[in-house]
């Protein structure tokens, strides 16, 4: 499916959900195949804060940022993510006359993967192991019902967690597993849709946008990532890695984001 377009909406605030589909819609009426992958980091945070089990963020050894997901944060995420912003995104869809099925990453086995026995956080300047996380990465996806929805001439909204080895929910990062959804389709184009413009050389700096970076030069730009984005820009070399020739991370806020990113818009891994 080389010109299959697998499209990754961020899941932070400021996100023009309506602007998105109805752009998704003209994708999916021109006859390409369009599988979107969403997260659901802000609707997580609202609700855990509503259910007085407020958000914990830890970061890596290595620098990165994520969800401290216990089983109780892994029951509200699955409540904000699958249960709210993936039905919100098909009904969306569906008022444009696209029939988007929703899905979480558990269903079918579609996104499988090792939940990790151990994480890793810099607390207080020390390295702590956590041993009750549910978390894990995507390692197998289920590309024969990918194809088979799309054959039918269904639209697939995707949305962690995916199921671990052990039939347990994990909570995946949703840039890594469309990364690893696109390389797994063949698919030529990932669109990672956030927030912001693209990658940034001087954070918040919009005016900073880099509008191009080289596969080979992906490490060394990645020292201009903050927050989130180094997982957008991981998730990019990962997919390229993977046989994808083009990333594009772009902006959600957009009127037309996906058009706008596919036209040149935003930051291009290729």
């Amino acid at each position: 499916m080389n010109n299959a377009l697998v499209t990754k909406l961020g899941g932070a605030e400021g996100i023009d959900i309506p602007a998105f589909c109805a752009d998704a819609a003209n994708i999916v009426r021109s006859g390409r195949p369009l599988v979107i992958v969403h997260g659901g980091s802000h609707d997580t945070n609202v609700l855990s804060e509503q259910l007085n089990h407020p958000p914990v963020f830890i970061t890596s050894p290595s620098g990165h940022t994520s969800r401290r997901t216990d089983r109780r944060t892994l029951e509200i995420f699955q409540m904000a993510c699958r249960g709210q912003l993936n039905q919100r995104i098909v009904e969306a869809l569906q008022r444009r006359a696209v029939n988007a099925v929703g899905l979480s990453g558990m269903d079918g086995r579609l996104w499988e993967g090792t939940r990790k026995s151990t994480v890793r956080a810099v607390v207080d300047g020390r390295v702590m192991m956590i041993r009750d996380d549910y978390t894990g990465t995507v390692e197998r996806v289920n590309t024969g019902l990918i194809r088979t929805l799309l054959e039918a001439g269904f639209t697939p909204v995707i949305s962690p967690p995916a199921i671990s080895t052990d039939s347990e929910p994990i909570n995946v990062d949703a840039d890594r597993a469309a990364a690893m959804t696109a390389a797994a389709l063949g698919a030529g184009t990932l669109l990672l849709l956030s927030n912001v413009p693209g990658l940034l050389r001087e954070f918040p700096d919009e005016s900073t946008l880099i509008p191009t970076v080289a596969r080979g030069e992906i490490e060394r730009f990645a020292g201009f990532a903050q927050g989130r984005m180094k997982k957008k820009v991981l998730g990019a070399g990962e997919a390229l890695a993977g046989g994808v020739g083009r990333v594009v991370i772009a902006d959600a806020r957009a009127a037309t984001p996906i058009t706008d990113a596919l036209a040149g818009a935003g930051t291009a891994f290729q």
